[in-house]
């Protein structure tokens, strides 16, 4: 993932929102969103990288919940190991993120940010290596928070649109205007002024590509490459989790491809 927003407890009927962009460069194996077991036997739900395995957001029927971002500079870390895979070691444990982040090698990935949650124990964390050279984290309150390529909650302008989008679909009246209106925040492709962008070190050019929230550079043969929505709804017996996900395949003609999967939370 590229873009995150996501709403935790800040809402009595929608007590988690997501909305979230992968970009990637546009020839990388993907499968999309589905139902797969981890080489632990963990039935994770998530789109996989078939390059590095791994993946960018998943999510298990148990609770359990990760999603990543990179971190972008002139001179970003680089790891011998797949971010990617940080996600499914988080969705195959049964610790918490104390002991999660005690076993981890931050200095043996790229730069990253991390959300890790369990919602059998209510818990969220932030977590990143970002500068180094171990790991910053936090624990998250109930609220609305913003990730793309800097810190959490920098305020950079899609970063900031997206928030916006994320609380005005706290007070929508359906999980589908919910869906339509952050999916229509995720397609946004307005790049952001120039006195507005960021200063990551990067070049000009590929700082404005990469100020829309959703990315299309095709002379660099990077984009956007998939749209997520996680909308969990307010029940007597727990959260009704409903996860969709469109897929960009950036090529003139071609129709985006959805892919959707429910479950239950039980809280």
């Amino acid at each position: 993932m590229c873009l995150i927003a996501f709403a935790i407890g800040a809402s009595a009927r929608w007590p988690l929102l997501i909305a979230a962009n992968r970009d990637e460069f546009l020839d990388r194996p993907t499968l999309p969103l589905a139902r797969w077991k981890s080489e632990a036997g963990t039935e994770i739900i998530s789109g996989r990288d078939l390059r590095a395995g791994g993946t960018w957001m998943g999510l298990t029927a148990a609770g359990r919940i990760a999603m990543l971002t990179n971190v972008r500079g002139p001179a970003s870390l680089t790891g011998e190991k797949s971010r990617g895979e940080l996600i499914t070691r988080w969705l195959d444990s049964d610790g918490d993120a104390a002991s999660f982040m005690a076993q981890m090698e931050p200095a043996a990935y790229g730069g990253f940010n991390l959300v890790l949650g369990d919602f059998n124990s209510s818990v969220l964390h932030w977590l990143s290596n970002k500068p180094g050279p171990g790991l910053e984290s936090r624990a998250l309150q109930p609220g609305v928070y913003g990730l793309s390529n800097g810190a959490l909650d920098t305020p950079w302008p899609k970063t900031l649109g997206l928030k916006r989008a994320l609380d005005s679909a706290l007070t929508a009246s359906s999980e589908n205007a919910v869906e339509q209106e952050l999916m229509a925040a995720l397609r946004d492709r307005r790049r952001a002024d120039r006195e507005d962008l960021p200063s990551t070190g990067v070049p000009l050019a590929l700082e404005e590509a990469l100020s829309s929230a959703f990315v299309d550079f095709p002379e660099h043969g990077y984009g956007t490459r998939c749209s997520t929505v996680l909308v969990a709804s307010a029940g007597q017996e727990g959260w009704d989790i409903a996860l969709q996900e469109v897929t960009h395949s950036h090529r003139t003609g071609d129709v985006p491809g959805a892919q959707n999967v429910r479950l239950r939370w039980q809280t």
